[in-house]
């Protein structure tokens, strides 16, 4: 048949289930009306916010999942988010073969999934750090990961406020001014010069007592005359350097004052990435010799995941914190729940951009798990989420969780 007889074909008869217009060229009423199946009846349908039904922030919520794109996706992280604070081990039942140490159903009641929490800087530069804060403060997560950024600017926000300012503000002329730009945010040089004020005695304090450890270390293997004993040197951890400042600040505005209150520990395997890192810069040209112990870090994060009976990761952005929070989930064979909140994507390969099933080909989250990635700019959605998951009844929760455990080894 030639192109120039398709429109000329016979009709299709009325009769037909394609189409009942019998003007219709058959190749096209195929094409553009072929019979399609049934969907199920309980199949979700696509349904946007009614606001003449509820105005309220729940109701919209309520109507995410059926709204289609990355608002179906914003409600299956609020879903899974859930699923994570809900989960105890009492929800399997313990089977022969299984650690007997866990056979007792009330103990099983009490063990509930460990969260790892990550986030970028930026999230602490912005507003994001009173929502951060709520969550630390009211102990819902177990274990932060973050960068040298979320460390600092939530120190210096102690001292000096960060202001508003515009995305398309002049770096040349805001630099003659000693004002440094994130997105659009104002940050003057001034902070972080207050911030260096405040820390550099304490990273002073902090290296008199490693060299008093050392030298009281010394004096014992002196004294007793063990020279094969193994000399262990003491040092600090970037999680303990980290709770130091926390317990410093004395300011119940910082992320890390009720961090170290709470003891949840946060890790920043990158902590010399930023102003920490030049402080520690310059202290070693007036006094090296300071050490930060990052392979004691790393074992005690990843021990962290291995001693869980169930784990789930909440992780704004990409990069390092990502990549450290999974593949501490690795060392279990994968994050049991996981919800990623980012505006990367994976046709370049990296990580921060990469999507869960990727981690899933790694081992980083199980292959039974249902993972989320929301992507979108975390500000604009994490307070939405965390208005329906960490916000909602906070009392009953600490009631639930009053006594719980992540580890039968914790008590």
């Amino acid at each position: 048949m030639g192109d120039d007889q398709i429109l000329f074909t016979k009709p299709l008869d009325a009769s037909n289930a394609v189409t009942s217009n019998p003007n219709i060229p058959s190749v096209s009423a195929s094409a553009v009306l072929g019979e399609s199946e049934s969907m199920p009846d309980d199949h979700p349908i696509c349904k946007g916010h009614d606001f003449e039904a509820s105005r309220s922030i729940d109701g919209i919520m309520d109507s995410m999942l059926t709204s289609g794109f990355q608002a179906t996706n914003l409600g299956k992280a609020v879903n899974e988010i859930k699923r994570m604070r809900k989960w105890r081990l009492s929800d399997t039942e313990w089977k022969e073969g299984d650690d007997e140490a866990l056979r007792d159903p009330d103990l099983r009641k009490r063990i509930r999934s460990r969260i790892f929490f990550a986030y970028t800087s930026n999230q602490i530069s912005c507003g994001q750090r009173e929502v951060i804060k709520f969550i630390v403060k009211n102990k819902m997560v177990d274990v932060i990961v973050t960068t040298a950024g979320g460390i600092e600017e939530d120190i210096i926000k102690c001292f000096e406020h960060t202001y508003m300012g515009d995305f398309k503000l002049k770096g040349k002329e805001l630099r003659k001014k000693g004002i440094n730009r994130i997105g659009n945010l104002l940050v003057p040089n001034k902070n972080y010069c207050k911030f260096e004020d405040w820390v550099a005695p304490i990273i002073s304090k902090m290296h008199d007592e490693q060299d008093a450890k050392w030298l009281e270390q010394a004096r014992k293997l002196a004294s007793n005359g063990c020279e094969d004993e193994e000399l262990k040197p003491f040092s600090f951890t970037p999680s303990e350097f980290v709770a130091r400042l926390g317990k410093e600040v004395d300011n119940e505005e910082s992320v890390l004052y009720w961090a170290a209150r709470n003891n949840i520990p946060v890790f920043c395997p990158a902590l010399t990435d930023g102003s920490v890192g030049d402080m520690l810069y310059f202290h070693s040209y007036k006094r090296p010799g300071f050490v930060l112990d990052i392979a004691r870090d790393i074992r005690n994060i990843n021990d962290l995941s291995v001693q869980s009976h169930c784990t789930g990761q909440i992780i704004i952005g990409g990069g390092l914190v990502k990549h450290h929070t999974c593949n501490a989930n690795l060392m279990r064979n994968g994050a049991d729940y996981s919800v990623y909140i980012n505006t990367g994507h994976d046709f370049d390969g990296s990580d921060s951009g990469a999507s869960p099933d990727e981690a899933v080909s790694w081992g980083k989250i199980r292959i039974t798990a249902d993972p989320v990635k929301v992507v979108a700019e975390a500000s604009l959605v994490f307070p939405l989420i965390v208005s329906q998951t960490f916000a909602k009844d906070v009392a009953c929760w600490k009631d639930e969780v009053d006594g719980t455990l992540c580890w039968v080894g914790d008590e």
